[in-house]
């Protein structure tokens, strides 16, 4: 869309406030609203939209306070939570001083891998496919006191819930890794799921299927169709937002957290993702499961700089509660095209050349899916330039591996903590072409130590059921 695009679409649907969107360095949406009566067509060009950015997560703070915003036309949109009509801006950051992309904006590291890789000469275009799970519950409750600390939540589908006073209890409960995918009345959740993708299409967002997943308790997956770098990421945004909206407007909650349940699947992000060039997909080719040697080498930078990614890809402390040995956790540093438990897998569902991708499987829809997708992009990059061997590939199941053999496959970091120190140690191929910066580096990695440290400080319910009668 064009800026004209734009005001036309505000005089078709008779739009009363016009509302900016952004992501603070967590990659959580913020926003504020004008009247349109203030809003001019010049916002997209000469004259962007000025802001106090003192207290948003990770930015810098009233010393260096004022913002610009320049808004993205081709991201125009109708809101479709809010009552008054809504048109809605996706935003990047840039400094008052320089008018140059803020460095600690997520969009705006986004649009700067876009344009190293076309200065490379590589590709003109990455494109990434995500695959988001995420929780729908019914209830939540948590708390976190001196004395005393406490999580809970609850599900109609939960199987705790089989023996529930419900007048009547049906029974149907979806026992533990049993929700991939059973039909109603088990899945309880098609039309939520239905209506979710309906309103993403609305809002530009091409979806490619919706379904339950493995877990118990309203785990679902929505997938969109890949897209261009930046674009995925602003369709992201999209979907959280539509999904958190749509569970609250039915009186459910809906959650990206990694790992919400004991004993069951986490949620997980994987992500597909290709080098294109001139129109011409640059991954397919005549090497191990149809792959050009371009591809092995992205394979290898993203495996060389896995561990350091981690602390981008799985951003949480609870991340680490997926990444696991079992439940098919893509822990083991390796690539495959049909081992579900190596980082990098190969999908081999269609011989057509324009579908040869690579999945890299360890992030999770905790990450800010900017920064996480500018990060794949450079350490895969790094990989091809350096002709990066990313070694053999894992097509052994690796629950049957020797123990001897087993010890040679490295794996991620297991704590939060453990993925901080190794991008500490290996930064250096996301500063190329200034994506990222030190600054945001080291700014994000404190902000990280803090949620560590929050964690690692209090006692755990469970420490109690361990060590009480010592």
């Amino acid at each position: 869309m064009t800026p004209k695009d734009v005001l036309d679409l505000i005089k078709k649907k008779d739009v009363k406030i016009v509302d900016f969107k952004f992501s603070d360095l967590h990659g959580t949406w913020q926003h504020f609203s004008m009247p349109i009566s203030e809003f001019s067509e010049e916002m997209f060009d000469e004259e962007w939209v000025g802001f106090d950015g003192s207290s948003i997560r990770g930015w810098k703070g009233i010393e260096s306070s004022d913002m610009l915003l320049k808004p993205e036309p081709n991201s125009a949109m109708i809101d479709p939570f809010c009552a008054v009509p809504t048109l809605s801006l996706l935003c990047t950051a840039h400094d008052t001083a320089t008018k140059e992309v803020y460095s600690r904006d997520p969009r705006g590291v986004a649009e700067k891998a876009e344009a190293y890789l076309r200065s490379t000469g590589i590709a003109d275009q990455a494109f990434f496919g995500p695959e988001a799970e995420f929780f729908i519950f019914d209830d939540v409750r948590y708390d976190s006191k001196s004395n005393g600390t406490f999580y809970s939540v609850d599900s109609n589908e939960g199987i705790w819930n089989t023996g529930r006073e419900e007048m009547p209890n049906t029974g149907y409960k979806i026992r533990h890794k049993e929700g991939y995918f059973p039909v109603s009345p088990a899945d309880t959740q098609q039309d939520i799921r239905t209506e979710m993708i309906m309103l993403m299409e609305e809002c530009g967002v091409r979806i490619e299927r919706q379904h339950h997943e493995v877990a118990t308790a309203g785990q679902a997956e929505i997938d969109i169709r890949f897209d261009t770098l930046v674009n995925t990421g602003d369709k992201m945004q999209i979907y959280k937002y539509v999904v958190k909206n749509v569970a609250h407007k039915h009186g459910k909650t809906a959650t990206f957290m990694p790992k919400p349940l004991f004993g069951d699947n986490g949620s997980g992000m994987h992500c597909h993702q290709s080098l294109w060039k001139k129109g011409k997909p640059l991954f397919p080719g005549k090497g191990y499961a149809g792959l050009s040697d371009m591809a092995i080498y992205y394979i290898g930078g993203l495996l060389k700089h896995a561990k350091a990614l981690c602390a981008i890809l799985s951003p949480t402390t609870n991340s680490y509660k997926r990444l696991v040995p079992g439940y098919e956790a893509p822990v083991n540093l390796a690539y495959s095209a049909r081992n579900r438990s190596a980082a990098v897998r190969i999908p081999t569902y269609s011989e057509n050349p324009k579908a040869k991708r690579i999945e890299y499987r360890p992030p999770d829809p905790a990450a800010n899916i900017y920064l996480a997708c500018a990060a794949m992009l450079m350490a895969g990059l790094d990989g091809i330039q350096n002709r990066i061997d990313p070694g053999e590939p894992l097509d052994k199941n690796i629950y049957e591996l020797p123990p001897e053999e087993l010890a040679k496959v490295p794996t991620v970091p297991d704590n939060l903590l453990g993925a901080l120190r190794e991008l500490e140690a290996d930064h250096e191929f996301l500063l190329k072409g200034d994506v990222f910066t030190k600054d945001l580096i080291e700014t994000y990695i404190e902000l990280k130590r803090k949620e560590y440290d929050a964690v690692r400080l209090r006692p755990h319910p469970y420490e109690f059921h361990l060590y009480y009668d010592v």
